[in-house]
């Protein structure tokens, strides 16, 4: 049997201590993570142990809101941990936070969860205001769902270890906050999707490109950042836009239809083709090549 564990402490609230544990199962062969938090620095990376998730923090168990859950279907596991939950975010507090900055208490929270890299995972990250840092380097994901009210999001692979297994799609939504993601190639997703409402999203392609990918992206005020290779992968994007809007394409792609451009490494026939289709309303969208 699936154990789901929640450990307290009579540590003090400076130290790190576990909040919430799913222990491993051998029948499960994917795992559904939905993880909602609503304030302070949250890390996401691979860790040591095989248990499905491990969640460590500074809080006391008892000095936040919270929900935790878990259910097995088949070979299934779908965990739902919903942090701070009793505190809800106004438009009006996700302008203010991103005029004004974090609280003090805000950003004396830290959140640090750990997910095994014996499992398959769809997860589904929500945060509110604060930071994230998100190493996906060395796990298996077969879908990745990021949203953005407020805060801060750094996703990437470190020390250059690429998903395990290919992904489906990579779907990032930004409201107020900004994401940045370095080292996209390594996800080896298929599909890549971005939805920007006034926020800031950087896109990082300049690494080894394993596999063809489709990129869709819709800009409404917001600013869209991408970076691709100067040589060596090929490059077709097409752009719908609106007089209100900033497009900015480098000097080496050139037009070959209506909003259509292609660097100097594309052909028809090219394989691991990075093709974007993008439409932008009153924001900027901007291409930059990097060694």
């Amino acid at each position: 049997m699936l154990g789901a564990g929640i450990i307290s402490s009579t540590l003090s609230i400076s130290q790190v201590k576990k909040q919430f544990s799913v222990e491993d199962n051998a029948e499960v062969r994917v795992v559904d993570l939905n993880f909602k938090v609503n304030s302070g620095r949250c890390y996401i990376k691979q860790g040591e142990s095989k248990e499905l998730l491990n969640v460590y923090s500074d809080q006391d168990y008892d000095s936040y809101g919270h929900s935790f859950e878990k259910n097995i279907t088949g070979k299934n596991c779908e965990i739902n941990l919903d942090l701070e939950d009793s505190r809800s975010e106004s438009l009006g507090q996700s302008i203010s936070y991103r005029m004004f900055g974090r609280s003090e208490e805000e950003k004396d929270k830290t959140w640090k969860v750990y997910l095994t890299d014996n499992k398959a995972y769809n997860l589904n990250l929500d945060y509110g205001v604060g930071e994230a840092h998100i190493n996906l380097g060395g796990l298996s994901i077969n879908n990745l769902k990021v949203h953005t009210g407020s805060a801060d999001v750094n996703i990437g692979y470190k020390e250059d270890q690429s998903n395990m297994i290919a992904m489906d799609t990579f779907y990032v939504k930004v409201d107020l906050g900004s994401v940045n993601v370095e080292k996209l190639n390594h996800s080896k997703a298929k599909h890549v999707v971005a939805d920007i409402g006034f926020g800031n999203l950087m896109l990082d392609f300049t690494d080894k490109t394993e596999v063809s990918s489709t990129i869709k992206g819709s800009v409404g005020a917001g600013n869209l950042m991408i970076f691709v290779p100067k040589e060596g992968t090929p490059v077709k994007v097409k752009i719908k836009d609106s007089w209100l809007c900033r497009v900015k394409l480098s000097k080496s792609f050139s037009k070959i239809g209506d909003n259509t451009y292609v660097n100097k490494e594309f052909s028809e026939d090219a394989e691991n083709v990075l093709n974007f289709d993008l439409d932008v309303s009153m924001g900027s969208i901007v291409f930059k090549e990097r060694n």
